[in-house]
Protein backbone atom coordinates (compact mmCIF):
# COMPACT_ATOMS: atom_id res chain seq x y z
CA UNK A 1 0.00 0.00 0.00
CA UNK A 2 3.00 2.33 0.19
CA UNK A 3 2.60 2.71 -3.57
CA UNK A 4 -0.51 4.87 -3.02
CA UNK A 5 -0.32 8.61 -2.42
CA UNK A 6 -3.38 10.31 -0.92
CA UNK A 7 -3.76 13.81 -2.35
CA UNK A 8 -5.80 15.82 0.16
CA UNK A 9 -7.05 19.13 -1.29
CA UNK A 10 -7.84 21.47 1.58
CA UNK A 11 -9.54 24.85 1.45
CA UNK A 12 -10.60 26.27 4.83
CA UNK A 13 -10.65 22.84 6.48
CA UNK A 14 -9.40 23.89 9.92
CA UNK A 15 -12.31 22.02 11.52
CA UNK A 16 -11.39 18.70 9.90
CA UNK A 17 -7.82 18.46 8.64
CA UNK A 18 -6.17 17.44 11.92
CA UNK A 19 -8.65 14.61 12.47
CA UNK A 20 -8.34 13.38 8.86
CA UNK A 21 -4.54 13.29 8.77
CA UNK A 22 -4.05 11.95 12.30
CA UNK A 23 -6.40 9.06 11.54
CA UNK A 24 -4.23 8.23 8.53
CA UNK A 25 -0.98 8.52 10.49
CA UNK A 26 -2.27 6.54 13.49
CA UNK A 27 -4.19 3.75 11.74
CA UNK A 28 -2.90 3.62 8.14
CA UNK A 29 0.85 4.31 8.35
CA UNK A 30 1.37 2.27 5.18
CA UNK A 31 -0.32 5.05 3.18
CA UNK A 32 1.51 8.18 2.06
CA UNK A 33 -0.32 11.50 1.91
CA UNK A 34 0.15 15.15 1.04
CA UNK A 35 -2.16 17.96 2.13
CA UNK A 36 -2.48 20.61 -0.58
CA UNK A 37 -3.57 23.81 1.11
CA UNK A 38 -5.40 25.83 -1.54
CA UNK A 39 -4.73 29.33 -0.23
CA UNK A 40 -6.98 28.87 2.79
CA UNK A 41 -7.95 31.99 4.75
CA UNK A 42 -8.37 30.06 8.01
CA UNK A 43 -5.87 28.04 10.13
CA UNK A 44 -5.64 25.03 7.80
CA UNK A 45 -1.99 25.59 6.83
CA UNK A 46 -1.00 26.63 10.37
CA UNK A 47 -2.45 23.43 11.83
CA UNK A 48 -0.60 21.34 9.25
CA UNK A 49 2.73 23.06 10.00
CA UNK A 50 2.26 22.85 13.78
CA UNK A 51 1.48 19.11 13.56
CA UNK A 52 4.27 18.36 11.10
CA UNK A 53 1.92 17.19 8.37
CA UNK A 54 3.23 16.68 4.84
CA UNK A 55 2.10 19.93 3.23
CA UNK A 56 2.08 21.70 -0.12
CA UNK A 57 1.11 25.28 0.75
CA UNK A 58 -0.21 27.12 -2.30
CA UNK A 59 0.19 30.92 -1.94
CA UNK A 60 -3.18 31.68 -3.59
CA UNK A 61 -6.47 29.90 -4.09
CA UNK A 62 -6.34 28.00 -7.40
CA UNK A 63 -9.62 26.12 -7.07
CA UNK A 64 -9.97 22.36 -7.04
CA UNK A 65 -8.50 21.82 -10.52
CA UNK A 66 -5.26 23.72 -9.81
CA UNK A 67 -5.00 22.36 -6.29
CA UNK A 68 -5.42 18.77 -7.48
CA UNK A 69 -2.96 19.28 -10.33
CA UNK A 70 -0.35 20.47 -7.81
CA UNK A 71 -0.87 17.23 -5.90
CA UNK A 72 -0.57 15.18 -9.08
CA UNK A 73 2.67 16.96 -9.98
CA UNK A 74 3.97 15.97 -6.55
CA UNK A 75 2.89 12.36 -7.16
CA UNK A 76 4.47 12.37 -10.62
CA UNK A 77 7.85 13.75 -9.62
CA UNK A 78 7.99 11.55 -6.50
CA UNK A 79 7.40 8.50 -8.70
CA UNK A 80 4.16 7.16 -7.19
CA UNK A 81 2.43 4.48 -9.30
CA UNK A 82 -1.00 5.29 -7.80
CA UNK A 83 -2.58 8.47 -6.44
CA UNK A 84 -6.02 8.97 -4.96
CA UNK A 85 -8.06 12.11 -4.49
CA UNK A 86 -9.01 12.12 -0.78
CA UNK A 87 -11.21 14.82 0.72
CA UNK A 88 -10.02 16.82 3.71
CA UNK A 89 -13.49 17.01 5.29
CA UNK A 90 -13.63 13.47 6.71
CA UNK A 91 -16.12 12.10 4.18
CA UNK A 92 -13.75 9.75 2.37
CA UNK A 93 -12.91 6.61 4.34
CA UNK A 94 -9.38 5.14 4.17
CA UNK A 95 -10.53 1.56 4.81
CA UNK A 96 -11.73 1.34 1.20
CA UNK A 97 -8.40 2.31 -0.37
CA UNK A 98 -7.05 -1.26 -0.25
CA UNK A 99 -9.91 -2.64 -2.35
CA UNK A 100 -9.48 0.21 -4.84
CA UNK A 101 -5.76 -0.54 -5.14
CA UNK A 102 -6.50 -4.24 -5.63
CA UNK A 103 -8.85 -3.34 -8.47
CA UNK A 104 -6.15 -1.14 -9.97
CA UNK A 105 -3.82 -4.14 -10.10
CA UNK A 106 -6.20 -5.73 -12.62
CA UNK A 107 -5.02 -3.19 -15.19
CA UNK A 108 -7.36 -0.22 -14.84
CA UNK A 109 -6.36 3.42 -15.32
CA UNK A 110 -8.94 4.90 -12.96
CA UNK A 111 -10.85 3.27 -10.12
CA UNK A 112 -13.83 5.17 -8.70
CA UNK A 113 -15.07 4.67 -5.16
CA UNK A 114 -18.79 4.35 -5.90
CA UNK A 115 -21.53 5.24 -3.44
CA UNK A 116 -24.23 3.77 -5.67
CA UNK A 117 -22.86 0.64 -7.34
CA UNK A 118 -24.47 -1.65 -4.73
CA UNK A 119 -27.09 0.74 -3.35
CA UNK A 120 -30.86 0.60 -3.46
CA UNK A 121 -32.86 3.14 -5.45
CA UNK A 122 -32.37 6.69 -4.24
CA UNK A 123 -34.52 9.57 -5.46
CA UNK A 124 -32.54 12.41 -3.86
CA UNK A 125 -31.47 15.39 -5.96
CA UNK A 126 -27.86 14.22 -5.72
CA UNK A 127 -28.76 10.80 -7.09
CA UNK A 128 -30.94 12.25 -9.85
CA UNK A 129 -28.14 14.58 -10.94
CA UNK A 130 -25.63 11.74 -10.85
CA UNK A 131 -27.91 9.57 -13.00
CA UNK A 132 -28.23 12.34 -15.58
CA UNK A 133 -24.43 12.56 -15.78
CA UNK A 134 -24.22 8.75 -15.93
CA UNK A 135 -26.62 8.80 -18.90
CA UNK A 136 -24.62 11.53 -20.64
CA UNK A 137 -21.35 9.62 -20.23
CA UNK A 138 -22.95 6.41 -21.48
CA UNK A 139 -24.43 8.23 -24.47
CA UNK A 140 -21.11 9.76 -25.48
CA UNK A 141 -18.70 6.93 -24.57
CA UNK A 142 -20.77 3.75 -24.38
CA UNK A 143 -19.44 3.13 -20.85
CA UNK A 144 -21.61 2.84 -17.73
CA UNK A 145 -20.21 4.79 -14.77
CA UNK A 146 -22.55 4.36 -11.81
CA UNK A 147 -21.17 7.17 -9.65
CA UNK A 148 -19.47 9.74 -11.91
CA UNK A 149 -19.67 12.51 -9.29
CA UNK A 150 -17.73 10.59 -6.64
CA UNK A 151 -14.64 12.54 -5.66
CA UNK A 152 -12.86 9.43 -4.39
CA UNK A 153 -10.92 8.41 -7.50
CA UNK A 154 -7.66 6.50 -7.81
CA UNK A 155 -5.35 7.01 -10.80
CA UNK A 156 -2.50 4.94 -12.20
CA UNK A 157 0.90 6.25 -13.29
CA UNK A 158 -0.22 7.14 -16.81
CA UNK A 159 -3.15 9.16 -15.50
CA UNK A 160 -0.93 10.84 -12.89
CA UNK A 161 1.33 11.96 -15.74
CA UNK A 162 -1.69 13.20 -17.75
CA UNK A 163 -2.96 15.36 -14.90
CA UNK A 164 0.51 16.54 -13.85
CA UNK A 165 1.83 17.63 -17.23
CA UNK A 166 -1.25 18.73 -19.18
CA UNK A 167 -3.37 21.77 -18.40
CA UNK A 168 -7.19 21.92 -18.14
CA UNK A 169 -7.66 18.59 -16.39
CA UNK A 170 -9.93 19.22 -13.44
CA UNK A 171 -10.94 16.14 -11.41
CA UNK A 172 -14.53 16.27 -12.60
CA UNK A 173 -16.97 13.87 -14.36
CA UNK A 174 -16.47 15.59 -17.74
CA UNK A 175 -12.75 14.80 -17.51
CA UNK A 176 -13.62 11.18 -16.71
CA UNK A 177 -15.81 11.18 -19.83
CA UNK A 178 -13.02 12.70 -21.92
CA UNK A 179 -10.43 10.19 -20.71
CA UNK A 180 -12.82 7.34 -21.49
CA UNK A 181 -12.99 8.61 -25.07
CA UNK A 182 -9.19 8.57 -25.13
CA UNK A 183 -9.17 4.88 -24.20
CA UNK A 184 -8.82 4.96 -20.41
CA UNK A 185 -10.09 1.86 -18.60
CA UNK A 186 -12.31 2.68 -15.63
CA UNK A 187 -13.69 0.45 -12.86
CA UNK A 188 -15.78 1.08 -9.76
CA UNK A 189 -15.72 -0.48 -6.30
CA UNK A 190 -18.33 0.12 -3.59
CA UNK A 191 -17.44 2.54 -0.80
CA UNK A 192 -19.23 4.28 2.03
CA UNK A 193 -19.01 8.06 2.30
CA UNK A 194 -19.27 9.55 5.80
CA UNK A 195 -20.99 12.78 6.74
CA UNK A 196 -18.84 15.90 6.70
CA UNK A 197 -17.12 16.03 10.10
CA UNK A 198 -17.18 19.81 10.49
CA UNK A 199 -17.59 23.07 8.60
CA UNK A 200 -19.90 23.58 5.65
CA UNK A 201 -19.84 22.20 2.13
CA UNK A 202 -19.62 24.75 -0.67
CA UNK A 203 -22.04 22.62 -2.72
CA UNK A 204 -25.32 24.31 -1.76
CA UNK A 205 -28.50 23.27 -3.66
CA UNK A 206 -28.35 26.18 -6.15
CA UNK A 207 -24.62 25.64 -6.67
CA UNK A 208 -25.21 21.90 -7.12
CA UNK A 209 -27.82 22.49 -9.85
CA UNK A 210 -25.46 24.84 -11.69
CA UNK A 211 -22.65 22.34 -11.32
CA UNK A 212 -24.74 19.52 -12.79
CA UNK A 213 -25.84 21.72 -15.70
CA UNK A 214 -22.26 22.78 -16.45
CA UNK A 215 -21.00 19.19 -16.36
CA UNK A 216 -23.80 17.97 -18.64
CA UNK A 217 -23.11 20.71 -21.20
CA UNK A 218 -19.42 19.91 -21.07
CA UNK A 219 -19.92 16.16 -21.59
CA UNK A 220 -22.50 16.49 -24.35
CA UNK A 221 -20.98 19.42 -26.25
CA UNK A 222 -17.67 20.87 -25.18
CA UNK A 223 -15.72 17.61 -24.87
CA UNK A 224 -16.15 17.06 -28.59
CA UNK A 225 -13.80 20.00 -29.23
CA UNK A 226 -11.23 19.24 -26.55
CA UNK A 227 -7.71 18.59 -27.79
CA UNK A 228 -5.25 16.32 -26.03
CA UNK A 229 -1.68 17.54 -25.96
CA UNK A 230 0.83 14.82 -26.71
CA UNK A 231 4.19 14.39 -25.06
Amino acid sequence: MNKVLLIIPAYNEEANIQMVVEELRDHYPELDYVVVNDGSSDRTAQICRERGFNLLDLPVNLGLAGCFQAGMKYAYYKGYPYAIQFDGDGQHRPEFIASMAEKMEEGYDIVIGSRFVDSKKDHSMRMIGSRLITAAIRLTTGVMVTDPTSGMRMFNREMIREFALNINYGPEPDTVSYLLKQGAKIAEVPVRIAERAGGESYLKPVVAVRYMARILISILLIQNFRKRRKG
